[in-house]
């Protein structure tokens, strides 16, 4: 093999094990050490220290000692030189690599229990019925990793975990050393998880911003993440209502605001209106057209729709104004132009509209609509509506 080729193979060797790191640290303030005697053919049960939030994996070893021998190195120096848990490797050869250097001649048997009653238990009738985790073959010395998603002894929010031990010298007493380092995961470190995630989510769903929405997905989304990066969740969890009722809002505008959620927001509305609107429900049709339009977001189009919705439900001087806001938008824009000459017809200036109506004639207001057509279908939607006019045929005429 080429010197060229070595270093490949060694490049890529590094970076598959740096892709595969996880995003966390061996937390080894809160590692349990701990050095205890069991009697002669008797049963203890020992505790971690508190687990942090976060915790994922932990790795523990156990090992026991002759009188008077010392741990030659700790659990924690051995896992300084490991990036990850993905460095331990899995099965017997993880297990080996962690291994104590030194053990005794006694052996005891192990059970893990995940709460302090069920380790009591234990230490009474000896039964591993509730245990997690047994190990009923006597050992002098053993490692193992356990991780939140293949091991029940570790789950969400696990806080502490209890290790059953039964000696198996029924003469002396036995002297055991019990080391536990646990993995954190950066992320899920802050408190956030899914049961935290879906608290935020549940109450953005039920905001006023969100309820504008026909899907708020996104917005909700953007909000938690906010709320995420800015507060552990204990720290969100000590805020004052006042306080999560501000956060919530100045997220929410931000969000409100990106540009591709604002994109998706408005769209929704529009279909929202749309709908509305081919439903004659203007008066719920007007409230979301406005809402576009306060908020900056409107088009010369929204402008149309809501000088119509104005025209259908008799609202003349309100349609005339909001048809004049968009002809300044969009000067070409058609359906602002026939819109405008009804609101004139109706409101008594057909002067005003004769100039509109004939101007236009011969144009169309869409690709496939012509102005003549769209002004027929029109008054034969306001006469419907009961809006009465005695200048439509005089109008028509004129085309």
């Amino acid at each position: 093999m080429t010197l060229k080729k070595i270093f490949s193979f060694f490049l890529v060797i590094s970076f598959c094990a740096a892709y595969a790191q996880k995003d966390g640290y061996w937390d080894k303030e809160r590692a349990t050490t701990k050095e205890f005697l069991v009697s002669a053919g008797d049963r203890v049960a020992i505790n971690t220290e508190d687990l942090p939030v976060g915790t994922t994996e932990i790795v523990y070893r156990i090992t026991l000692l002759d009188k008077n021998q010392e741990m030659t190195n700790s659990l924690v120096s051995v896992l300084k030189a490991i990036p990850d848990p993905y460095g331990i490797g899995q099965g017997s050869a993880g297990a080996v690599f962690l291994m104590s250097k030194i053990s005794g001649d006694d052996e005891c048997t192990y059970s893990i229990f995940t709460t302090n009653e069920d380790a009591k238990k234990y230490i009474s009738d000896g039964k591993t019925d509730t245990a997690c985790f047994v190990q009923s073959e006597p050992v002098s010395k053993d490692a193992k990793r356990l991780s939140l998603d293949k091991s029940s002894c570790l789950k969400q929010n696990t806080t502490t975990i209890w290790f059953g031990f039964e000696s198996k010298n029924w003469i002396l007493s036995q002297k055991i050393v019990l080391e536990v380092v646990p993995w954190v995961d950066t992320k899920l470190n802050r408190g956030w998880n899914q049961d935290n995630k879906n608290e935020i989510i549940s109450l953005c769903k039920t905001s006023t911003m969100a309820q504008k929405m026909a899907n708020s997905d996104d917005f909700c989304v953007c909000i938690l993440n906010k709320i995420i990066k800015q507060y552990r969740y204990s720290e969100f969890q000590k805020l004052l209502p006042i306080e999560k009722n501000k956060a919530y809002k100045d997220f929410g505008n931000a969000c409100y605001n990106d540009a591709d959620i604002s994109k998706n927001v408005f769209n929704d509305l529009r279909t929202q209106i749309a709908t509305l609107i081919k439903q004659q429900k203007f008066n719920e049709a007007i409230p979301k057209l406005n809402t576009i339009i306060n908020d900056g977001k409107a088009t010369a189009l929204d402008y149309s729709s809501l000088g119509y919705s104005y025209i259908m439900t008799r609202q003349y001087a309100k349609a005339i104004k909001s048809l004049t806001e968009g002809e300044k938008l969009d000067d070409t824009e058609l359906l602002v132009k026939l819109n405008l000459a009804h609101v004139y017809l109706l409101n008594d200036d057909y002067s005003a509209a004769k100039s509109i109506y004939k101007k236009y004639q011969n144009q169309n207001v869409t690709d496939s609509l012509s102005w003549t057509d769209k002004t027929k279908l029109d008054f034969a939607a306001f006469q419907k509506a009961g809006i009465q006019s005695k200048d439509y045929e005089k109008v028509l005429k004129l085309f």
